[in-house]
């Protein structure tokens, strides 16, 4: 504190005797203090005190309807805790009880009458001078408050940013579901930018428009019908020259207003936009809307930017992941038809078999069905029922398209094409869950079958169910050495299978999906 700041501060004097406010009064304007006031009525200090708020009090204790013990005591109550008021107490009475009294009443230091000058005025300017390094601490004290509140603001601003940008991060890895994604991206865009509206335009690149993907807080659904091109309001602009945009008057702004018949109604002032890039590629802009005034600072713009980039990363990796599966079932496509012609081929060079492998395919999805199993698996049935006869590409015609019956030597070779089919298959990753069919359809419930003698359970279901219906359809056609039997006949050949060639449980489904398809 400056001399001259210590020259004005107020001080109070509350003196019965008008003889000591007298000499009080000259020596303070003598030693230049300027700003005081005095009270001979100790009953009046109270409210003296209230209008003039002193930052020292000179304080006689022997006084006539209220002593000096009385205005401390009454004062208290109007002194803050952390403040701090210097009292120099005026007294003739110098016992150490009255000391003590005055001490535990409020008072910092005393002067006895008669007065010293030349120690009232070394008094008067130190207890001024401690007075003001309270306040100093006071206000440096406030300001330290005040900062640490503001950094803690901004601490717990950033937490809930970065708990916001969790949430987006675990929605990107745990869904491949754009729709869902976007909704979580905008519900967090909202409530951490505190703005009342947030929508996604998204860049068609066929068209090169953008095109209104997901939108929250919008009263109507004009926005839906959002459709810019490149360089075209506000969005289109952000997105053609690859930057923020801040309009703090939306009313005002000719630009965006190429699409003021879709905002109609929503009241909106305030608007920014960024473009959602990723890996260098546009995907679209983020767009918000306020519908009052609202200032933007650096920290927040930097968050809106985050989340403009956490979007782009969730629109670009949704990209990929329905192109990947477009590629998928392109590829699976291409499988399915290389498998077809496979067994095709197959047909061709057994004219005897010609139609059998559709014939198969398709009753042996139906008994799948029936008997439970799910679509995922019955795609591999379907396969495996295709490639059935596969391994018989590693059996020489001669065996083949024999016309006769085969001998034991011929026999011991036509029963490994199972095995061949395993073998030229197995290599082949996308195959391997169809290999059940082509590798166990002549195994045995009872392990009399081949090629590994597998019992009961041991032989997989899919391998299982086509046993019955490749028996049920080689029968019910001609060959050269025999006429196809009558479906009575095949009935009674395959009940009387059940149990040692066939699967119990897989004949009594088989035989009333027979029945309830009407098989002839």
């Amino acid at each position: 504190m400056s001399e001259e700041q210590l020259k004005n501060s107020k001080i109070l004097i509350v003196d019965d005797q008008e003889a000591n406010v007298l000499v009080l009064e000259q020596l303070l304007k003598r030693l230049g203090y300027a700003n005081y006031k005095s009270l001979t009525d100790a009953r009046q200090t109270v409210t003296v005190f209230n209008e003039y708020q002193p930052d020292l009090l000179l304080l006689d204790l022997m006084m006539p309807y209220m002593d000096g013990f009385a205005v401390m005591e009454a004062l208290k109550p109007l002194i803050p805790a952390d403040d701090y008021l210097p009292i120099l107490v005026l007294t003739a009475d110098v016992t150490t009880e009255a000391k003590q009294r005055a001490l535990s009443g409020g008072a910092l230091d005393f002067l006895t009458k008669p007065f010293d000058t030349t120690e009232v005025a070394l008094r008067i300017k130190n207890l001024l001078k401690t007075h003001s390094l309270h306040l100093q601490l006071q206000n440096q004290n406030q300001i330290l408050d005040e900062k640490v509140q503001q950094r803690t603001a901004e601490l717990q601003r950033q937490f809930q940013h970065l708990a916001s940008l969790r949430e987006i991060e675990r929605a990107i890895a745990g869904s491949v579901d754009l729709r869902l994604t976007l909704k979580t991206i905008l519900e967090q865009t909202t409530e951490q930018l505190k703005v009342d509206a947030a929508d996604i335009l998204l860049l068609n690149l066929h068209t090169m428009t953008l095109e209104y993907s997901a939108g929250r807080g919008f009263r109507t659904i004009g926005i839906e019908g959002s459709r810019l091109r490149l360089g075209e309001g506000h969005a289109g602009r952000a997105a053609l020259e690859r930057t923020t945009i801040t309009i703090p008057d939306l009313p005002a702004s000719g630009s965006e207003f190429i699409r003021a018949p879709l905002l109609a109604g929503e009241g909106f002032v305030t608007y920014h936009c960024a473009p959602l890039i990723a890996k260098g590629q546009v995907k679209g802009v983020l767009e918000v809307f306020h519908r009052a005034p609202f200032t933007s600072g650096k920290e927040w713009l930097d968050f809106f930017e985050t989340l403009a980039g956490q979007t782009a990363i969730a629109i670009d990796n949704a990209q990929l992941f329905e192109g990947l599966q477009r590629s998928n079932v392109e590829l699976t496509m291409a499988y399915d038809a290389t498998i077809e012609g496979w067994s095709h081929a197959m047909d061709l060079r057994d004219k005897e078999t010609e139609g059998h492998t559709q014939r198969v395919t398709a009753l042996t999805i139906q008994l799948a069905r029936a008997m439970g199993m799910s679509e995922a698996e019955i795609v591999h049935v379907r396969r495996g029922a295709l490639l059935h006869d596969m391994g018989k590409l590693g059996i020489p015609d001669a065996i083949l398209l024999k016309p006769g019956k085969l001998t034991d030597e011929e026999w011991v070779i036509m029963r490994k094409h199972p095995q061949f089919a395993y073998d030229m298959l197995s290599s082949v990753a996308y195959l391997r869950p169809a290999l059940d069919i082509p590798y166990g359809h002549h195994e045995k419930w009872d392990g009399s079958g081949y090629p590994r003698g597998l019992k009961g359970e041991e032989i997989p279901l899919a391998a299982r169910l086509f046993a019955v219906v490749d028996v049920w359809d080689a029968l019910r056609s001609d060959r050269p050495y025999r006429e196809a039997w009558p479906e009575d006949k095949v009935i009674e050949h395959i009940k009387a299978g059940s149990g040692s060639h066939f699967d119990p449980k897989v004949v009594e489904i088989f035989l009333k999906t027979i029945e309830q398809i009407g098989t002839k």
